[in-house]
Order: structure tokens, then sequence, then C-alpha cells
């Protein structure tokens, strides 16, 4: 489905019923990336996906976008279907836009998932590779990005022994343009710093982070969890960037027994489980 925001359409998913669940994605993907997800998720909650502006099947405009402009797209998406208060999962670019929208919106956000990102800006050399893919990515194209980014979102042995599950991820990236992937680039380039609003995170919060990921190592999510009043962690094991797509079962428990204690009212858990470890950072 499509539907006109902020003088673009935006591509999405709208399936299941009850508590609203809404995902957002990583660079350089889709909603597509949510799969194994919704076929989940959407058998007791309603599950909303959508494709970024610039990505999948939503228009692509060539301009100074910011994430904040990324945050409400959201928003006013979340305003036509008739959604008021919902939890929220973002890995990645979904996690530095779900941090923007958590400082223009936060009383819509009921709990908040996030999944192999950071709260911290780029530094300077961090910003110098976002600007180099930029320009990669207008000289080559989408082709020369995946190229660039399967090592980053896959483990080396998914990488090496998946070769299925390189290609559907290549296959993801191809589907975008040129011109949405160098102003998501650029916004990412330009983000603030969120660390002060982590303290100010009121809601239920369970950050989720593979432990081979290279893009946002661990260290990074515990910093986060760490520092959310309510936060908790989950180190997902033989997953990299992408972990929900790498290790979904794996990912999907944590994502269910987070929504049961938080959601349900039954209180999180602390527990292990095989391929997993649950984490309360401020046990």
């Amino acid at each position: 489905m499509k539907t006109p925001i902020n003088g673009i359409n935006i591509a999405y998913t709208d399936s299941g019923q009850g508590h609203p669940l809404v995902f957002i994605h990583a660079f350089p993907l889709s909603h597509e990336m949510w799969k194994p997800q919704v076929a989940v998720f959407e058998q007791q909650y309603r599950v909303i996906t959508l494709d970024l502006r610039g990505h999948g099947e939503s228009d692509t405009q060539l301009w100074n976008f910011t994430l904040e402009d990324y945050a409400k797209d959201v928003y006013e998406l979340l305003c036509h279907l008739d959604i008021h208060h919902a939890t929220f999962i973002g890995l990645s670019m979904g996690g530095y836009t779900l941090l923007a929208f958590y400082r223009q919106f936060p009383a819509m956000v009921s709990a908040l998932v996030l999944a192999d990102t950071r709260a911290q800006a780029d530094n300077e050399e961090g910003k110098a590779g976002r600007l180099a893919m930029a320009q990669t990515a207008h000289t080559q194209g989408p082709t020369a990005i995946a190229d660039l980014m399967i090592p980053k979102l896959l483990s080396a042995t998914t990488t090496e022994n998946r070769k299925d599950l390189v290609e559907e991820v290549r296959t993801m990236i191809l589907k975008n343009q040129s011109a949405g992937i160098i102003v998501d680039l650029m916004a990412m380039a330009a983000r603030p710093d969120s660390t002060s609003l982590l303290s100010k995170i009121s809601c239920p919060t369970l950050v989720i982070v593979g432990e081979n990921d290279v893009a946002t190592p661990p260290s990074e999510s515990h910093y986060m969890a760490e520092r959310i009043p309510q936060g908790q962690l989950v180190t997902i094991s033989h997953a990299g960037h992408i972990s929900n797509y790498e290790q979904p079962e794996t990912f999907n428990q944590a994502l269910k027994t987070f929504l049961s204690g938080n959601i349900q009212g039954k209180g999180f858990k602390k527990s292990e489980n095989d391929g997993m470890r649950f984490r309360n950072e401020k046990e």
C-alpha cells in the first residue's frame, strides 16, 4: 500500500490486529528485511512496516533531508492509520530514526526496541566515510554499495556459508535508487548526538545486538542499555549487524519475551537461552 505523506508517496504494510508494532528498517535496505518478524508477530499484534523515503517502493527526492524528517514521515503515517500509541522497533538507521522520533513524539512510544545501533553521532572519520560512500553511490550506483555494505551487514560466517541470504540482502539493496542512498548517508552523517537523550527515555526499552556486529559493536549497545532507565540488553550469538535477518528465531524470541513482559504486564524476566543472553543493566 502507498499513501501521500509530507509531499511524497510512502509505501507500507499493515497486517494483524492488537497492539501496534512499528518496524523501521536499516540502511540501505527496505521493509522487506522485517519479513521474518512480520510472519510471526502479525498473529498476535498489528504490525506496521514501511519503506523510508528513497527506499523500496517509496518515492525518492534528492534533497537535504534529516533523520528528523524521516521521523516525521513515520509520525504522519501513523496518524493516517489512526495509531496513537505503539511499540517501535528500529535497527541501525532505523534506530537512529527512532531516537529522532522519541525526541519529537515521546508520548506515542509505549515501548522501544533499539537493535544494532548507537546513540553517539559520527566522529570526523565516520562522517568522511559516509561522504565517500555517497560519492560511490553517485558514480557507481547501488551495485557498488551492495558490495561495500554486505560484509558490514552480515557476519563473516554467514557471508561465506549462506549465499542465499547474501543474495536476498543484495536484492534489497539493488531495489533502492542512488539518490535515496545518498540522502541517507548525508542524513546519518549530520545526525545529532543522542547520548543525553538516553537518560530521558521513560518507556521500557530493549537493546539488541549481534555479537559479531562490526558496524555497531556490542560495546555501543552496552553503553545505551546502561544509560536508559528501563533498559535491557540482549546479545544474539552468531549474528552480525542485521541480527533480525541473520538469526530471526533468536531475535523473535527476544522480542516476544520483551513484549510479554512490558506490553502484557508480566514483567521482564532475566533469563538465559541458547543463542541469546538477556541482561538487565540495572541489576
